[in-house]
């Protein structure tokens, strides 16, 4: 029964993965649960100013951004599986040690627990995908898994949404505890994932060299990490654009991200089915198009009255959620078939790295470009998309996988 709603949204047969489906979920909906809160908790939890806490995660992220390409080495070591589920205990670890934490040095300390355990779980990921999922249909297991946590983070944002309201310690360390105790579950769900990799062979001498070496993979990096910024738009620019810049009433930007949820959640599946048959690197152009008109109707909404800015908005929102649906899946089966079997793990780790450097960069690099107007930002973003589609063009001629067409089904992999 399963198996058919999800061919007809057009996801994968879940098949013996309902373990691994089901831990990602549960993670997505813990997640969401604690992503609106994070900072609010210690400032009501605790005597920490916003500075503090703000210096406390921006520690936390600085630490993790090296320690992505660390933990890379390591799943081609010793197996994916294994730093999945070291990445869920850190961070079950971590989340119980914040329900006793008051001070800045214990929260910077288990925040980058927290943060390296992140990190190794994404670090992961990529591989457990590619180990389950066949060539020729691998956009469909990463669009469905993209899928489902966007679905499992607005469940948990509605439960959180009860915590604020709410608003006392209580509340707000049960939402904590929620979020650690979702990281447990997975953690036992996770323990049925068969082993994707042997590990235990000897690291192959240069393996680094061959991996910023590799020139096409190199170029891959760089369209992800446009796509990267792109994405942090949603989170760090519309809010306070809505907010500062057109003075929305706050409902609009709680509209724009049940838009994106919504759209993502019922739409992923079938805009990847509608994706069959045509070439990697074409979509991946179309992908950057898409975002950059979207930044065109959005500094459209700064000429018009509240009402006008507040349809313009929603739907810039709209398009900018194509852009979203068409890239996310196209990328993440790209960057794990185009990297070599025995050093995935390495290759994918500079895909968690240009995630990274987006979320580090552009809170800051947003505030800085809104701080001089709406024209700054959404001209910037619309002309780095724009050099996004450029790169994709390229990859089109010199990675082979990128010139390849989406199948959506399971092909015979040419070794």
């Amino acid at each position: 029964m399963l198996d058919r709603v999800t061919e007809r949204l057009g996801f994968p047969s879940l098949d013996h993965h309902r373990r691994f489906v089901a831990a990602i979920a549960i993670d997505a909906v813990g997640s969401g649960v604690f992503m609106p809160v994070s900072m609010l908790y210690f400032l009501v939890t605790t005597d920490l100013s916003l500075v503090q806490v703000g210096a406390a995660i921006s520690v936390a992220s600085a630490v993790a951004l090296p320690a992505g390409p660390l933990i890379g080495g390591l799943v081609d070591r010793y197996g994916a599986k294994r730093l999945l589920l070291a990445g869920n205990l850190l961070q079950f670890v971590g989340f119980l040690a914040y329900l006793v934490t008051n001070g800045f040095a214990g929260l910077t300390l288990w925040t980058v627990v927290v943060a390296v355990g992140r990190t190794a779980f994404w670090g992961s990921y990529g591989n457990i995908v590619a180990a389950i999922s066949q060539p020729g249909e691998r956009e469909k297991w990463f669009g469905f898994l993209g899928a489902l946590r966007n679905v499992g983070f607005a469940v948990g944002g509605l439960v959180s949404g009860v915590a604020i309201t709410i608003g006392t310690d209580a509340a707000y360390f049960a939402v904590v505890l929620a979020n650690a105790v979702s990281y447990a579950v997975a953690f036992v769900l996770l323990l049925a994932v068969p082993p994707t990799h042997t590990g235990g062979h000897r690291t192959p001498e240069g393996a680094w060299a061959t991996v910023l070496g590799d020139r096409p993979y190199r170029l891959l990096w760089f369209t992800q990490l446009v796509y990267s910024t792109a994405m942090m738009v949603l989170n760090f620019a519309m809010p306070v654009y809505a907010v500062t810049v057109l003075g929305l009433p706050g409902w609009v930007t709680g509209a724009v991200f049940t838009i994106n949820t919504v759209m993502v959640g019922f739409g992923q599946g079938l805009v990847v089915r509608a994706m069959t048959g045509h070439l990697r690197w074409r979509v991946l152009v179309l992908t950057n198009v898409v975002f950059a008109a979207s930044f065109v109707v959005m500094l459209g909404a700064s000429a018009g009255s509240v009402v006008v800015a507040t349809a313009v908005l929603l739907a810039g929102a709209v398009v900018y959620t194509g852009g979203e649906l068409l890239g996310g899946p196209v990328l993440g089966a790209l960057s794990a078939e185009a990297a070599p079997e025995h050093l995935r793990s390495r290759y994918l780790s500079l895909i968690q790295l240009a995630w990274g450097l987006a979320g580090t960069v552009t809170p800051v690099a947003f505030a800085w470009l809104l701080d001089r107007g709406a024209a700054p930002l959404w001209l910037a973003v619309a002309g780095l998309t724009l050099v996004g589609a450029a790169l994709a063009a390229r990859l089109g001629r010199v990675l082979p996988h990128a010139g390849q067409r989406i199948a959506n089904r399971a092909v015979m992999e040419v070794l």
